[in-house]
């Protein structure tokens, strides 16, 4: 669970940042934030098979997209870019159907095959 909430404040962080990475490829960060919720949302559905559980925090991961957005328009070093939402709820909607596809023991087959 914390590691969940530290990418959680990655995210954050990266999203208020004043120069954040730039891999050099144009709408390259898009793909990022696609990823990065993807990710988010992935490990919370890992923690928690409930469908009402997961829900809610694919509403709070999206809202937290949102959210940042409009902080970054508000930052002097830092732009609002619409496109920047969808690919963050892009992210969460993959991460949740990734995680169904894969099932809800991704993380216990892992430890299992490492022999923790």
């Amino acid at each position: 669970m914390a590691a969940g909430w530290l990418m959680v404040a990655a995210i954050i962080w990266l999203s208020v940042m004043p120069s954040p990475p730039d891999p050099g490829i144009e709408h390259a960060d898009k793909f990022e934030h696609v990823l990065a919720y993807g990710t988010l949302m992935f490990w919370f559905c890992q923690l928690h098979a409930g469908w009402r559980t997961r829900l809610g925090y694919a509403i709070g991961f999206a809202a937290m997209g949102v959210a940042l957005e409009f902080v970054q328009g508000a930052l002097a070093y830092r732009s609002y870019e619409g496109f920047d939402m969808v690919a963050n709820g892009l992210g969460v909607a993959t991460g949740w159907m990734v995680a169904q596809a894969s099932g809800a023991q991704v993380f216990a087959r892992i430890e299992r095959l490492i022999g923790v």
